[in-house]
């Protein structure tokens, strides 16, 4: 009998499994959003030709380390010029108008700082 009573319990939870109702099926978006093409992570060798191609006159970039924080547009990139191995110089890096490439975010003033002049393609 204490073997009944014990087991009573058991068979009931076991006879529950399986009487769930059924979850209904995930909702489908009306759309589905196109992935859009992203441009590759910047690095040392893109910083240096993104650089030597905006600032006409510039001494060239002898090293570079490139940051962007999850979600943000643009691209932080610390370097050092000519024989310089420190860090000691920052630039932003943007996506292009046609979102194809990345370029200087303010070339202008960047190509200034170093005393060199902005190339502008014709």
């Amino acid at each position: 009998m204490k073997i009944i009573v014990l087991a009573l319990p058991l068979v009931l939870a076991l006879a529950a499994c399986g009487n769930e109702p059924e979850a209904p099926p995930p909702a489908t978006p009306a759309e589905t959003p196109e992935a859009q093409a992203s441009l590759p992570a910047p690095d040392e060798d893109l910083f240096t030709e993104v650089f030597a191609n905006s600032c006409d006159g510039a001494e060239p970039v002898n090293t570079a380390v490139c940051k962007r924080a999850m979600g943000a547009d643009n691209v932080t990139c610390e370097y050092g010029l000519g024989e310089d191995e420190y860090l000691r110089h920052s630039a932003d890096l943007t996506a292009s108008e046609d979102g194809t490439e990345w370029v200087l975010a303010d070339p202008e003033a960047i190509c200034a700082e170093h005393g060199a002049t902005h190339h502008v393609d014709s």
